[in-house]
């Protein structure tokens, strides 16, 4: 019985937080785009950018678009993807359209387009990022990239940025050239502020490391990074020796100290890093440093 109740107040929880970061992060969409991106006649990219330029055409309010235009996608979502999806993302478009039509009539925060990329992008990157780590999705976009990509066997992020380079073009024609790109350069920051808020400063790195010191590296890595590694058996193409090869997972922040520990210690050593999607199981908890 306590066990059953701990579950429940777990999951309480958890619904609360994702509830309270999907409202946030919309809520900060809406603010980027209605208080520093389109009274400066920038754009987003996907559903919202088409939104943008419908809006500008036809005058009707920027988030009657946005929530009508997602909805084909959310079926598709639930369809693809799952309930908990589709109702996260129902609710976090619903609260974007909301409040964009609540600051429609607000004065912009400012009318300096430089300003209005690097605040607007830097708050639709925070706020896309915070509903995409809990759960939701601000933009159906991603969806059909995903569908895409299974049919036509493209990476979907190649399919997205053809989406978002088809739409810029068409902002070119309705906005102007020079709005067209400070689109281009909102929509990079946004995308680039959204993968640390996603992924978080302590995205994980592997690296494969190969010397003839493979025993002292590995002893400096624990020793002064507090990882553990792996040997793993490894014979040369070229020179048909036996060696190891050393595998670790460290964060981000860690990738600059590990290179200057391997090459402190062997400068011609072979180091390989690369991004890691998840990391589970297994001993990978940090170990102090002595």
């Amino acid at each position: 019985m306590a066990k059953d109740k701990v579950r429940k107040k777990l999951t309480f929880v958890d619904y609360l937080k994702k509830f309270i970061f999907i409202t946030i992060g919309a809520v900060l969409m809406a603010v980027a785009l209605e208080i520093f991106l389109v009274p400066n006649q920038i754009i987003d990219g996907g559903i919202t950018g088409i939104s943008i330029v419908l809006s500008e055409v036809t005058s009707v309010a920027l988030g009657i678009f946005i929530f009508v235009i997602n909805l084909p996608f959310l079926y598709i979502g639930y369809k693809q993807i799952g309930k908990t999806f589709a109702v996260s993302t129902l609710y976090g478009v619903a609260v974007m359209s909301t409040t964009t039509a609540f600051l429609h009539h607000v004065e912009p925060f400012t009318n300096e387009k430089i300003l209005a990329v690097l605040f607007g992008g830097l708050i639709l990157g925070l706020g896309v990022g915070l509903v995409i780590r809990f759960g939701g999705a601000l933009d159906g976009s991603e969806i059909v990239a995903i569908l895409l990509s299974k049919k036509l066997r493209l990476p979907v992020g190649q399919i997205i940025m053809f989406i978002n380079v088809f739409i810029f073009v068409v902002a070119g024609f309705v906005f102007g050239a020079d709005s067209a790109m400070y689109s281009i350069f909102a929509f990079y920051i946004a995308a680039k502020v959204m993968d640390i808020v996603v992924e978080g400063l302590d995205e994980s790195k592997s690296a494969t490391i190969i010397s003839g010191e493979y025993e002292e590296i590995s002893e400096a890595i624990m020793a002064r990074l507090g990882r553990n590694t792996t040997f793993i058996y490894a014979k040369g193409g070229y020179t048909k020796e036996d060696t190891q090869m050393i595998y670790c997972v460290v964060t981000r922040l860690e990738v600059a100290k590990l290179k200057a520990v391997v090459q402190e210690i062997d400068p011609r050593a072979f180091i390989s890093i690369s991004n890691v999607a998840d990391v589970l199981g297994g001993n990978i908890e940090k170990k102090s440093i002595h």
